[in-house]
């Protein structure tokens, strides 16, 4: 793969907050950002779309991709559920002049860190605590007890990953996280923040 620009990767346990804050970071124009969208072998949900949600897979075409080398990491999150970040994917946005930002597990953030040592900046963010993952998953309402339940279980897993990271993020209090992933994610791509209007 020819290098390109920064990478930045948000992970943490599902429910942990890192989708809203790498939207909002995807709001700031100054920090030239752009989505690096994983592909899947689940199906879709709700209302989610090819090529802006995820790339939509088959279970044999994933596969087809693992054995052509085509994904820069890719996991077996849960049986015959994989997700991956597909090479090509990262190539188009680095040739558009972007930085590429991802919303990944932790599994594959680290990946993507180890490959990319250099160029990479790995941020973890971090919920309360396990509890209150779990109240979170369950307002969403998108899940099984099971598959909660089995959420939780590999979350405490994750959590033991975050000193690996470069930085942790307590989401504790959203605005303070948004603040603070923004102002890091600034000063790693060298942009200055618009300073807020005077009220």
């Amino acid at each position: 793969m020819t290098q390109g620009g920064k990478l930045i990767i948000f992970s943490a346990p599902s429910g942990s907050g890192k989708t809203t804050i790498v939207k909002y970071l995807l709001e700031q124009p100054e920090l030239n950002l752009a989505f690096s969208v994983s592909a899947t072998s689940r199906p879709r949900r709700g209302k989610e779309k090819h090529g802006i949600n995820y790339y939509f897979m088959s279970i044999s075409e994933f596969k087809r991709h693992i054995k052509e080398d085509d994904f820069l990491e890719w996991e077996e999150v849960y049986r015959d559920n994989f997700y991956g970040t597909l090479k090509s994917e990262v190539e188009r946005l680095w040739a558009e002049g972007k930085n590429v930002i991802f919303d990944i597990d932790v599994v594959g953030g680290l990946r993507i860190k180890k490959k990319f040592p250099e160029q990479t900046l790995a941020v973890f963010v971090k919920p309360p605590s396990v509890d209150e993952l779990k109240i979170r998953l369950k307002k969403r309402s998108t899940e099984s007890e099971d598959k909660i339940n089995m959420r939780v279980a590999k979350a405490s897993v994750e959590l033991a990953t975050a000193p690996q990271f470069d930085r942790i993020i307590k989401n504790y209090d959203l605005d303070t996280a948004l603040k603070e992933a923004h102002e890091l994610v600034a000063e790693y791509v060298g942009a200055k923040i618009p300073d807020a209007k005077e009220e």
